[in-house]
């Protein structure tokens, strides 16, 4: 999409904000409400937390609007635009979530299935009697946040996983966990027959027509790839880990993953299976706090109010271990509901946010690694505006 660049306000804002469909008209001197409540919601955050860069795309009712901010590299100059390449991080998850609830519907899983049923390497481990979907949850008895740091490839991978002893019985508490749903995302792709990153590139990202997502950014891409920006403000990029692609390795533009929100609203014009397996996804395993936990997505009841999102994706809830209460039987996919996921890299910071019910949705993309709670109180006073709210942490 063209875009206009506005100097004026510190922004590019995609040719589509103008459109005479649009519901949010332009009110009296000439400022566009929705324009508004990005502008209101954004520019402080980025002064606040020295962001470089930020992409955000909303979806209204499926119109899509797209407003960009700064710059994809400091050291050249390059405009983000909504086709900039950002890292998502753990937002990866969503698609990893989506890929294996596809795999169980063509029936080459079950999310009941023991996951060494799906890798004789670990048949005699700890994992005879952990499921997928304990995997999938971070249910499965107290996998950290990350690998250590001597596991770094297949082999000291699965050596890690056999010497593992859970903490806690499956099913009973929640501890965020890259190696958790890196280890489902992969046996997915086992259970498929094919590695995990084609199966991404080559039938995921093409079956919901993301034309710029990928697990490795092609060479003649690299120009639209920003660079993130770290603590101390170097330029970096994510580096290779222990299954990164399957828990943080997707990398995608605004454009795309909107894209991938309206899916997930409306998935009406996808594949019939590609669809059920999206809004399988959207299933509530698990009640921790006021956060429901699906396959890849959280979930709260809506409305809501910000001081429970800023609880579920607080540091609490991301490194410490939370009792899960499991949902029996699973709380079927609703449409009255926020659904949120959060994602990070070094130099990246992602939320994303939609609610099917209103058939709104949210994407911020950034190029540092701002604090969460800073993402989800800007997504929230954007949803906020978009459903007529105001913005106050009172629910309705």
């Amino acid at each position: 999409m063209k875009a206009i660049c506005l100097p004026k306000l510190g922004l590019i804002v995609g040719a589509s904000i103008f459109s005479a469909a649009n519901t949010y008209a332009a009110e009296s001197g000439g400022q566009n409400r929705l324009e508004q409540a990005v502008n209101d919601a954004i520019r402080p955050t980025m002064q606040e937390n020295n962001v470089p860069g930020l992409a955000v795309a909303v979806t209204v009712e499926g119109k899509r609007y797209f407003f960009n901010y700064g710059v994809a590299s400091k050291e050249s100059g390059q405009k983000v635009t909504e086709d900039t390449i950002l890292e998502i991080g753990s937002i990866s998850k969503t698609f990893t979530a989506t890929l294996a609830s596809y795999a169980q519907l063509r029936g080459t899983l079950s999310l009941s299935d023991n996951a060494s049923k799906h890798l004789p390497a670990l048949a005699g481990s700890s994992f005879d009697k952990i499921s997928l979907l304990d995997l999938a949850t971070y249910t499965a008895g107290g996998l950290p946040l990350q690998f250590p740091d001597d596991v770094t490839d297949q082999k000291t991978t699965i050596g890690y996983y056999r010497d593992w002893r859970p903490i806690y019985p499956a099913g009973t508490h929640r501890l965020y966990s890259n190696p958790s749903i890196g280890l489902f995302g992969y046996l997915a792709a086992r259970s498929m027959g094919k590695p995990f990153d084609d199966l991404m590139e080559q039938t995921l990202f093409p079956a919901l027509r993301l034309a710029h997502t990928y697990i490795k950014v092609p060479q003649d891409q690299m120009g639209d790839y920003a660079y993130g920006y770290s603590k101390n403000g170097k330029p970096v990029r994510v580096t290779p880990g222990a299954l990164d692609s399957e828990a943080y390795g997707v990398k995608t533009t605004a454009a795309d993953m909107i894209q991938f929100v309206e899916a997930n609203i409306d998935g009406s014009k996808l594949d019939k299976t590609l669809r059920r397996a999206i809004t399988a996804t959207h299933t509530g395993y698990y009640k921790v706090g006021d956060m429901t936990q699906g396959l890849g997505w959280e979930m709260y009841a809506y409305p809501t109010d910000l001081d429970r999102l800023l609880a579920g994706n607080s540091p609490e809830m991301a490194l410490k271990p939370n009792k899960a209460t499991k949902l029996v039987p699973p709380v079927e996919p609703q449409d009255d509901v926020l659904i949120n996921k959060t994602g990070s890299t070094n130099g990246f910071g992602a939320y994303v946010a939609f609610v099917p019910a209103k058939r709104i949705g949210i994407v911020i993309l950034a190029n540092r690694n701002y604090p969460i709670s800073a993402r989800v109180k800007a997504g929230y006073q954007i949803l906020m505006a978009l459903d007529g709210q105001s913005g106050s942490s009172t629910a309705r």
